[in-house]
């Protein structure tokens, strides 16, 4: 993120009106752009050299050029650290990191073993994109990494052996009905083990809380970067971690539920029709490609329900902190993705 890099200037946080819906969902669909994760090392420093003179006042207005080096920054680099976040775990690379094992755990058929192995990766790709999107002023201690990935697995594959066993003794359903019920049997093993990943890979930061920072005025962060000042963490709030966590699962939950639910249920309706049936080796590229499809339109709807930067008013939060900037006053965190 481009608030990582020096200067004190801040950027225009985007083109587009972050304070609605469509907003921040268009500034989703630039920050998952898998265009960007081909933009070479001398690109990424070219972009924040660019930025960082438009921080630090000698280019003095936004251009197309400007906007381009933002959005290869904001996609590339986490907004704690400034360093580029590994490319498989980035949000470009999200749908790309996800296709292949998407596709496996909604492969018709599929056997208790097989079950176990995709569930197990799953959980693998989503606590490796936890930890590295997370917010950093909280890190999580490689114990507890290992212990939330492990309460996150066998959660998942809890959930996705106990529905298949479930599923075929519902007597009274029709053949179909089943059918469709076990094609969702992913969606509510990934949608439960998902949601309660990033409560265990982010359980530190409810415990001990994250940075808050006051928001600032445009007039107040110019006198701030004249004097050279960096804006001040008002403390670690705990009420801002759970705001954040929850916030963020219930993103994955909204990203994971096209996914997982259409998919299945067109491929059900498409193996039906007598070309799919007389064709048995479409299968694969058909549920692939609608993986696909519904990935792409999924990621940004989901990031775009909340927003990355946080603003609340202060008095939501702890009393020590409401204290600083007065009761109705509105501070801000990072929320993470």
């Amino acid at each position: 993120m481009t608030a990582s890099l020096p200067g004190k200037r801040d950027l225009p946080a985007s083109q587009y009106n972050l304070n609605t819906y469509w907003g921040r969902v268009r500034q989703s669909a630039e920050i998952a752009d898998p265009r960007t994760l081909f933009v070479s090392n001398e690109g990424l420093e070219s972009a924040k050299t660019l930025v960082s003179s438009f921080k630090q006042g000698h280019v003095q207005s936004m251009t197309p050029e400007l906007w381009r080096a933002k959005k290869i920054v904001d996609s590339t680099l986490h907004p704690d650290t400034g360093q580029p976040v590994f490319l498989p775990f980035r949000m470009s690379c999200f749908v790309i990191s996800n296709l292949v094992v998407t596709a496996g755990m909604l492969t018709p058929g599929l056997k208790t073993t097989g079950t176990l192995l995709w569930q197990i990766t799953n959980q693998s790709l989503n606590v490796a994109i936890n930890t590295a999107n997370a917010n950093k002023s909280t890190p999580l201690s490689t114990s507890a990494l290992v212990q939330s990935y492990f309460l996150a697995v066998s959660a998942s594959c809890s959930v996705a052996i106990g529905l298949n066993a479930v599923v075929p003794r519902l007597g009274r359903l029709s053949p179909g009905a089943k059918t469709i019920l076990t094609r969702l049997v992913p969606f509510a093993a990934v949608a439960s083990a998902g949601a309660l990943n990033v409560f265990l890979m982010r359980g530190e930061e409810i415990r001990r809380g994250i940075d808050v920072f006051p928001t600032l005025s445009p007039a107040q962060k110019a006198d701030l970067a004249k004097e050279g000042t960096d804006i001040e963490s008002l403390g670690k709030s705990k009420k801002a971690a759970t705001l954040a966590v929850t916030e963020t699962a219930l993103s994955r939950v909204l990203n994971a539920t096209p996914i997982m639910v259409l998919p299945p249920l067109i491929l059900v309706r498409l193996q039906r029709m007598q070309w799919l049936q007389q064709r048995p080796r479409l299968v694969l590229p058909v549920n692939l490609g609608l993986i696909l499809t519904t990935s792409i339109f999924a990621l940004p709807l989901a990031l775009g329900a909340f927003p990355q930067r946080q603003t609340i008013r202060a008095r939501q939060l702890e009393k020590e902190i409401a204290e600083k900037v007065g009761g109705e006053g509105m501070v801000e965190f990072n929320r993470g993705i």
